[in-house]
């Protein structure tokens, strides 16, 4: 499917600024009119007829020939229908200038790294992910010490109690972020976090226009443990909290146990920019509602050695002129 605008004819996509659909060619707003294509293998452009490269697991990408972005009907429908999605909220402009304002500080970067050229193949990405709802009972037994000293006189006193430490808590963990893509990298998708939830709104497919996507190629059971662990650290960390202030604490049990679970799928939105240099690939990543920016620049060498050789330069000079001041001296 794509989104044609009834006006001029042109692609209508999802404008993050908006936050409504917008059609670029004539600036009209909300005049979409949903076109479906006819080529089961989804590699025929229904606007223009090209042939379109699609990989196994996307559900939507950018014709190479006339630039409208697709939606895979197959691919967003029925049990690969995400049932949540936050849209875009920044756009590509903006995270342009974020990128810029991060790294202009960076006086090794390559000189076209911050370019318009390069910042401009950025692109806008829903990532599925796997959102997981776990009712849990925390349980924590143990003995904790508290110590007092004291002087009087000549003398220090020590007195040390101990006390028995019994925790029962019922704890509801609520949209556990994982994703079910193998092409993203997990720690850097861990990084994105954290998202802001309550954007989160029931999917439609207009919303992904005007950016590229993936379906899950990952099933829920495939990547739950990672939620299972993000939900025990965090377990563990709420019942520490609940005994802290102690000068010591012994273990003898603790437990984390489910007594209910269930997982969601949904889409969240992040930009990537992947820049090449010298035959070695930089992606960096920008976090599509919250502007949150992962990755690291890469060095010029060229750069680094021509700072050297200046700073060297310098110091030559400076050296020689104070020779000179002590000679005349």
């Amino acid at each position: 499917m794509f989104f044609k605008c009834k006006n001029c004819g042109g692609n209508v996509v999802y404008s993050p600024e908006k936050h409504e659909m917008f059609c670029p060619f004539c600036d009209s707003e909300k005049s979409e009119e949903r076109e479906d294509g006819t080529s089961p293998e989804m590699t025929i452009c229904p606007n223009c007829g090209g042939e379109i490269p699609v990989e196994e697991h996307t559900s939507a990408t950018q014709c190479p020939y006339c630039d409208s972005y697709l939606i895979f009907n197959e691919r967003v429908e029925g049990e690969y229908e995400p049932k949540m999605i936050i849209p875009f909220q920044l756009g590509k402009e903006t995270c342009k200038k974020s990128i810029r304002e991060k790294f202009k500080r960076n006086l090794f970067a390559p000189t076209d790294f911050l370019s318009e050229v390069r910042l401009n193949s950025m692109q806008g990405i829903y990532v599925p992910y796997w959102f997981y709802d776990y009712d849990t009972q925390c349980i924590f037994r143990g003995e904790g010490t508290k110590v007092r000293t004291w002087t009087s006189g000549n003398t220090q006193y020590t007195e040390t109690s101990y006390y028995a430490i019994n925790r029962d808590m019922d704890i509801t963990f609520t949209k556990i972020p994982v994703d079910a893509s193998e092409k993203m990298p997990d720690d850097v998708m861990d990084f994105m976090e954290p998202y802001n939830y309550s954007q989160l709104t029931e999917f439609r497919p207009e919303y992904m226009s005007g950016f590229y996507a993936e379906k899950y190629n990952m099933l829920s059971d495939a990547v739950e443990e990672r939620a299972r662990k993000k939900m025990n650290d965090d377990a563990m960390a709420m019942l520490r909290e609940s005994y802290a202030g102690y000068s010591s604490v012994r273990t003898e049990r603790q437990d984390v146990q489910i007594t209910d679970s269930s997982a969601g799928y949904g889409l969240l939105p992040v930009w990537k920019y992947l820049y090449t240099y010298n035959g070695e690939e930089y992606p960096f990543y920008v976090n599509g509602q919250t502007g949150k920016i992962v990755g690291n620049a890469p060095v010029s060498q060229r750069k680094v050695w021509a700072y050297t050789g200046t700073l060297g330069a310098c110091l030559t000079a400076v050296f020689i002129m104070l020779s000179l001041l002590v000679a005349w001296l």
